[in-house]
């Protein structure tokens, strides 16, 4: 059998793709797309996802549930509180470069363990022991420039964690920041309510015209 190639579709398209998805699994109408024996055989040779979704690990946030995906379509990248190392750096970059994904989705969610740690840590000043530490405070800087811009609701200090990791994203990945640039891939940041299921934009950069961003 002939690998099956499908042209890549623009940042737009996939944002407005994966939005749909999105959409039918609040509504409670999943179409449940490319989870057949049929896709499995035609995505067995090689993969071409038209996304990256970097998100939380928290069980919660199944990326192929919450946005009506299949097999091939997403590649994911997890870690608690979405916070960065090398390696997620890497698996991001080789979403963009290698595999051509013209979209890098920052998925974050409301009542994060990570982001309320930091916010505990830093109003009574005792952190986590072990790694757990580690990603507390690499969440610490979200929460510091979000109460320093008067922005104190749980709402809003996510909506600056997401934020504040699509810039990060962009200032550490001269791959991804040159991508952007040239128009080949978007960032966005999304912000995931548990109780609906809903994900709503709270940054964009590189779409080619704009959106609305949640408040």
């Amino acid at each position: 059998m002939s690998e099956i190639k499908t042209p890549t579709p623009t940042p737009r398209d996939a944002f407005e793709l994966l939005l749909a998805g999105n959409q039918r699994f609040v509504a409670g109408t999943p179409e449940h797309p490319n989870q057949d024996a049929t896709r499995r055989a035609e995505t067995a040779p090689s993969q071409q996802p038209f996304a990256v979704l970097f998100g939380c690990s928290d069980s919660r946030l199944a990326a192929e549930i919450i946005f009506d995906r299949g097999l091939g379509d997403l590649f994911v990248v997890r870690t608690a509180g979405h916070v960065m190392g090398p390696e997620v750096l890497g698996s991001i970059e080789f979403g963009v470069d290698v595999l051509g994904c013209p979209l890098v989705v920052i998925l974050g969610h409301d009542s994060c363990g990570a982001v309320g740690a930091a916010c505990a840590a830093l109003e009574d000043g005792v952190t986590p022991a072990g790694y757990v530490r580690d990603v507390v405070e690499r969440v610490t800087p979200s929460v510091l420039a979000a109460r320093a811009a008067g922005r104190v609701e749980p709402e809003e200090i996510l909506a600056e964690h997401i934020t504040h990791t699509a810039d990060l994203l962009l200032d550490r990945s001269r791959v991804l920041a040159d991508k952007v640039a040239a128009g080949q891939t978007a960032v966005v940041g999304l912000r995931y309510r548990l109780a609906d299921g809903s994900a709503q934009l709270v940054a964009a950069r590189g779409l080619t015209s704009t959106v609305p961003t949640a408040s």
